[in-house]
């Protein structure tokens, strides 16, 4: 535990809440937060993890017109769910809202002004594309075409999936309606105010070198090359504006006809949940010290594809709003310290894809299987570096090999046999051997390699570091056999469980913050009372209109802390039971076979 605790913010990508959460999602953003969030509780720092459903965004409109419903039923449903599958699965967001609510809009309209009275906004005509079919300028998402960067034939009209750009969609080739791939679109005129980033252009650079030596390369090299161009050909402004009916008003006379861009308002929502959090505590100015405390350091969780919103447009953003509702001063505040975004995970070989059914839903694995097989083998397979693959066979090697055969027969074996034969406490020992003191040092030492792996965002790494000691661990065991010999060396046997259960204790610390829930049953198996984490709970609460459910972290309970074990000779121990379920070969084929065929929404399950 530091003694001058550090105030991170984790910002988590905000997910569209217009269908449940993939293993995609799992891998991109929520789940490398939640580990890192985790430990730097474990820390003593002070965590503020944020983020909701994202509810304005054309997919929900466009699932909306699918299902021939309104896209607030569509998102409250999707909302809801994204509650339950995130509490299941452990993710500990201080606050997990949505941007539908009258905080919210408040805020990202009080952001707008405050862009506007400081010419950080101008206004300007913009070719759109209209359906004559609809009598609409179609929104981007509405739009599909064949991008005039790279070729990709399936182009969105706001970014391109393939090679990562933001489009002009008047530009894509062949632009049509997705929904109607017969209306072929014209090209009309529109008003829209933009947001000024030649103002910004300079900022944006220098505050760019001042990072990229902890920024991840492909972050680093993708906005450098995103900001140099617009320099050197004079860096367009972005419309802030569009022609839709769903979203936050434009706070303007005149205007009540257009919404703010969703990519605008839904990256408002970072500092829009942080307020709303702070609110729900009664303490209505605690968001400051993570947001105008120079100290302070603000994380952004997110996939490859959202980085020029993050790294470009909402540091813009931060930029021309500096002193908002900080008693009238323009104080800066705080732009993205490290902005970690992933490459994608793809399954089976194969991208994800929604409209082929090519996806392994979230809700669906955790009825079948626990959330820490999950959280470890996405884990293991995090795309930090390069695009990484799920695959079932993969999933049940590694559940079967590693976490079952290596961590858990570690932990079951050695507390079973020491609960059973020192009649349930920690043993007396007398002098530990230069083999024992070696793999507990190793173990001690992993806490804090794991620790720093973390902070630098490496968290497959980390992961990999942990079960090193594991099998170093599995491996110091068979060689002393304090099984067989408790027969003939009481005390050297007696020597061997103590040293192993000191070990059992450090990786339960070291691997705390990917496998939460195992860890918290070693945590009680040892003999210790109260929760590594605190307590992950679905709120409801009411606005000014109507009542809002949100997932809430309250760590008040917590007692853990990220440092070596204290265990104690003659510390009580309670009875264990096997950690992990090991899986069947079968579940390879029987998974496989969901792949690529039509989905019914499963029920979302608690788990014990």
């Amino acid at each position: 535990m530091t003694d001058q605790p550090k105030y991170i913010h984790v910002s988590v990508a905000w997910p569209y809440a217009n269908g449940d959460l993939h293993v995609g999602h799992l891998a991109g953003a929520y789940l490398p937060a939640d580990i890192f969030a985790r430990y730097h509780r474990l820390k003593g720092n002070r965590v503020l993890m944020v983020s909701g459903s994202d509810t304005h965004g054309t997919p929900i409109s466009l699932e909306a017109d699918r299902r021939g419903i309104s896209p607030r039923e569509v998102f409250e449903h999707y909302h809801e769910r994204f509650l339950q599958t995130q509490k299941v699965l452990g993710i500990s967001y201080d606050l997990f809202s949505h941007t539908d609510t009258e905080n919210h809009h408040r805020i990202a309209q009080d952001i707008f002004l405050k862009l506007y009275e400081r010419d950080y906004l101008y206004k300007e005509k913009q070719k759109l594309l209209y359906s004559e079919r609809e009598s609409r300028f179609l929104p981007d998402r509405y739009v599909e075409g064949t991008c005039y960067i790279c070729g990709y034939e399936s182009a969105r009209g706001d970014q391109c999936d393939n090679c990562s750009n933001l489009m002009d969609a008047t530009k894509l080739i062949d632009p049509h309606n997705r929904n109607d791939p017969d209306d072929r679109l014209i090209v009309r005129e529109s008003e829209h105010y933009f947001l000024d980033l030649s103002q910004t252009a300079q900022g944006l650079l220098e505050y760019l070198k001042q990072n990229q030596e902890r920024w991840r390369p492909n972050v680093v090299n993708f906005t450098r090359n995103l900001i140099k161009k617009g320099v050197d050909e004079g860096l367009r402004g972005r419309a802030y504006t569009r022609d839709l009916d769903w979203g936050v008003s434009v706070p303007l006379e005149g205007w009540e006809d257009k919404r703010i861009y969703v990519w605008f308002e839904a990256v408002n929502g970072y500092f829009t949940a942080s307020v709303e959090w702070a609110k729900n505590i009664g303490q209505p100015d605690e968001w400051k010290k993570w947001w105008y405390n120079p100290d302070a350091e603000t994380y952004y969780f997110i996939g490859k594809d959202n980085i020029p919103f993050h790294t470009v447009i909402w540091p813009a953003e931060l930029i021309g709003i500096n002193g908002l509702y900080n008693d009238g001063d323009d104080t800066p505040l705080n732009l993205p310290y490290n902005v970690p975004a992933n490459e994608f995970m793809n399954i089976e070989g194969k991208q994800f894809s929604k409209s082929r059914n090519w996806a392994i839903w979230a809700p669906d694995v955790l009825a079948r299987y626990q959330a820490d097989a999950l959280r470890f083998y996405v884990a293991r397979s995090f795309p930090e570096s390069s695009d990484t693959d799920f695959s079932w066979e993969g999933f049940v090697t590694r559940v079967n090999n590693e976490l079952v055969a290596a961590w858990g027969n570690l932990v079951n074996r050695m507390l079973g046999f020491a609960y059973k034969r020192y009649a349930g406490v920690v043993p007396a020992y007398d002098t530990l051997t230069e083999q024992d003191q070696a793999i507990i040092a190793r173990s001690e030492e992993a806490i804090e390699r794991v620790g720093a792996l973390i902070e630098r965002v490496r968290l497959k790494e980390g992961l990999d570091v942990a079960l090193g000691v594991v099998r170093e661990a599995n491996a110091y065991l068979n060689e002393t056999e304090p099984w067989k010999t408790i027969k003939t060396d009481e005390a050297g046997a007696a020597r061997t469980v103590y040293t192993i259960l000191r070990v059992i204790d450090n990786l339960k610390t070291a691997l705390a913050p990917y496998l939460p829930f195992s860890s918290q049953e070693v945590h009680e198996y040892l003999g210790y009372d109260g929760q590594l984490f605190g307590d992950l709970n679905i709120v409801e609460y009411a606005e000014e209109m109507r009542s809002h459910r949100a997932l809430v972290y309250d760590g008040s309970a917590a007692i853990g802390r990220w440092e070596v074990s204290a265990l104690q000779s003659g510390q009580k121990l309670r009875k264990p039971s096997p950690l992990f379920t090991k899986l069947d070969e079968d579940v390879v084929e029987y998974e496989r076979g969901f792949l690529g065929k039509p989905r019914e929404e499963m029920p979302i399950l608690e788990q014990d």
